[in-house]
């Protein structure tokens, strides 16, 4: 499976784009290569449907260069063998940029004057992989975790094998000629070393993503104290790390990513309905599209399958119309994310109070 995640940097500037013609088109798409023609064929089929829809919007020139555009990645053969969940496709005449995601979108195809975000969002919006240390005196593991592929083992070419090489020792309890210290601190400083070699060596390779340990005590809290990335979970996978299977440290990773994932949504309620009494949390489309505009939204939550037709204009102003080609939802979520703000696509349910969408001000509006 092949993964593209979009930066944060790529998602402002999918959201502030304007041109006279942005396609936007989402499908699931198996993992399997052996399904690569039938990927093809509904890429194929939504591709089409897209061209309808900019033939009756755009001239004949426009729309032979945006079907050139999607021509070339239905035949770039090998792209369709290797692909993650759902697909995300953005064309202009100009350029075609795609996405390979980890998660399971619906079919969708929009063609306006910008591109339609919200599917994407829902793609970063929580971590669907992470990277899980199993280590002991004996030796380490890093091993890769996704949404619904196999684990697999990370190599490490510049970590120590062990705790003893990792301090050139026989045993981390071992004293070098010139040390004074003994026992149990001597173990502590050797199981320091080795803790800060491993994470010298990882630092590199996460990228970002959630780093979840499979460790005993003290060897954990050791880890914990002497890394500098940030991601670090702060829940255990239990159990000896030596005797644990690949997919054993996937099952208590993927547990781990779940509950993170409920707490920061239980966390998001609880805030909202915190700051909704100081006028610091609204889930009134119209006031969050004018605190979007002035800036003033710090965390926006939408519900990703909700639709409103209509429009926000630059100081903030909500026009609801159903003949719109806009959603209103979509475009609150870009003024806020160009002002910095958070934005995450969640289900209706995962929402207070089951509203379309809820923001957390930065101050009162």
């Amino acid at each position: 499976m092949h993964i593209d995640m979009p930066t944060h940097s790529d998602i402002e500037r999918l959201a502030s784009a304007r041109e006279s013609l942005c396609v936007s088109i989402y499908l699931p798409t198996s993992t399997v290569p052996v399904d690569s023609e039938s990927n093809q064929l509904r890429a194929r089929t939504l591709f089409k449907t897209a061209m309808g829809r900019v033939r009756e919007r755009a001239d004949e020139n426009t729309a032979a260069a945006v079907e050139e555009q999607l021509n070339s990645l239905l035949e770039d053969t090998s792209f369709w063998f290797d692909l993650g969940r759902s697909l995300a496709v953005f064309v202009t005449p100009e350029q075609i940029v795609e996405y390979r995601l980890p998660n399971e979108l619906e079919e969708q195809v929009g063609v306006s004057d910008r591109f339609a975000i919200i599917p994407i969002l829902r793609a970063t919006t929580f971590r669907h992989s992470a990277f899980v240390l199993a280590i002991s005196q004996n030796g380490l593991r890093l091993v890769e975790v996704s949404a619904d592929m196999p684990a697999k083992e990370v190599p490490l070419p510049d970590a120590p094998h062990d705790a003893a090489s990792a301090v050139g020792l026989g045993t981390v309890g071992s004293r070098s000629s010139h040390e004074r210290l003994k026992g149990d601190e001597n173990r502590k400083v050797r199981l320091m070393q080795y803790s800060r070699a491993v994470d010298h060596a990882l630092r590199p390779i996460l990228n970002g993503k959630p780093l979840i340990l499979a460790a005993a005590e003290p060897l954990a809290s050791i880890y914990r104290n002497v890394t500098g990335y940030a991601q670090v979970a702060s829940e255990l996978i239990r159990g000896n790390p030596d005797d644990l299977t690949e997919a054993q440290l996937a099952d208590g990773a993927r547990e781990i990513l779940d509950g993170l994932y409920a707490a920061e949504l239980a966390d998001l309620r609880a805030t909202f309905a915190d700051r909704r009494q100081s006028g610091r949390a609204s889930a009134d489309l119209s006031d969050l599209a004018r605190a979007a505009a002035f800036g003033a939204i710090g965390t926006l939550a939408v519900d990703m399958n909700a639709l409103v037709p209509g429009n926000v204009d630059d100081d903030g102003h909500l026009t609801l119309d159903p003949g719109s080609d806009n959603d209103a939802i979509e475009e609150i979520a870009r003024h806020a994310i160009s002002a910095g703000a958070r934005v995450l696509a969640v289900r209706q349910s995962d929402l207070p109070e089951n509203v379309q969408a809820a923001g957390i001000l930065r101050y009162a509006v």
